[in-house]
């Protein structure tokens, strides 16, 4: 198994493949940087090879995740610099869950900071706010997924309670960060009414100007499983009809909820 102890000398982390020109994960045109490893366990992942404990095959994982120095990472990023500047674009860190690699994101962070190179993150949101709050205050946008309200139908989901996360969601409230709350909407799972409107009312309580993106379960990760020989729970998941999605949009925005696509 791969540790994350990032040294500070050579300061290296582990990551999967950059992706260029994402439309989907922030304004403009991006670059994608994953982090690997995560905390959770979210049953319909669409990135298993950050579960790193998981994979049983370490010449298969080795396909999915590199080892990367900063500088690197910065060149990956620093090369498309002309299509951040004129699309209103940037870098947008991403996972597995981004913040566990805690040395290595502060300082991208600040270089990109620096480079006036603009700055999203999606976090999972379980993590230790006091030390990650100094990268938060550096992005432009902040997304953050609420998988579920009821705690005990989280940790069965993910492996872990949802208090961390709804705590975290609060502060970065209460400094009125600019977050936008991602709902991965599974059939069955957290697509009911119940949920939709726990969480929006949770929303409306915490954050200003809130702002809310439905993520329609999809699974495009089925190879992933079967190279890395980890079990596809999320096979027999699916989303909800584009009908009923369309009735939880207007069901949100009844609640002055400002409901966004990226």
């Amino acid at each position: 198994m791969m540790n994350f102890n990032i040294s500070k000398k050579a300061l290296k982390g582990y990551f999967m493949k950059p992706q260029h020109f994402s439309v989907n994960d922030g304004e403009g045109i991006r670059t994608l940087i994953f982090l690997a490893g995560c905390p959770l366990r979210c049953i319909w992942c669409s990135n298993p090879e950050s579960q790193i404990e998981l994979c049983n095959n370490s010449r298969v994982y080795s396909e999915f995740i590199k080892e990367y120095n900063i500088n690197e990472i910065v060149d990956e990023v620093i090369k498309y610099k002309t299509f951040y500047r004129y699309s209103g674009g940037g870098v947008t860190f991403s996972g597995g869950e981004p913040t566990l690699q805690l040395e290595m994101l502060k300082s991208l962070s600040e270089i990109f900071y620096d480079k006036a190179i603009d700055m999203a993150i999606e976090t999972c949101g379980y993590f230790d706010f006091i030390k990650v709050e100094a990268v938060l205050d550096k992005m432009s946008t902040i997304f953050v997924d609420i998988k579920h309200m009821d705690s005990s139908k989280h940790i069965k989901l993910t492996g872990k309670d949802n208090k961390l996360i709804l705590d975290n969601i609060k502060k970065m409230g209460e400094k009125d960060l600019p977050l936008i709350i991602r709902i991965p909407l599974i059939e069955s799972i957290n697509s009911d009414k119940e949920n939709i409107i726990n969480t929006v009312e949770f929303m409306k309580s915490y954050i200003n100007n809130p702002k809310l993106e439905f993520l329609p379960h999809h699974f495009y990760a089925e190879k992933k499983y079967e190279q890395l020989g980890i079990p596809a729970a999320s096979k027999n998941l699916k989303a909800p009809s584009s009908i009923y999605i369309r009735e939880l949009k207007k069901l949100a925005m009844s609640y002055g909820i400002d409901v966004v696509k990226y």
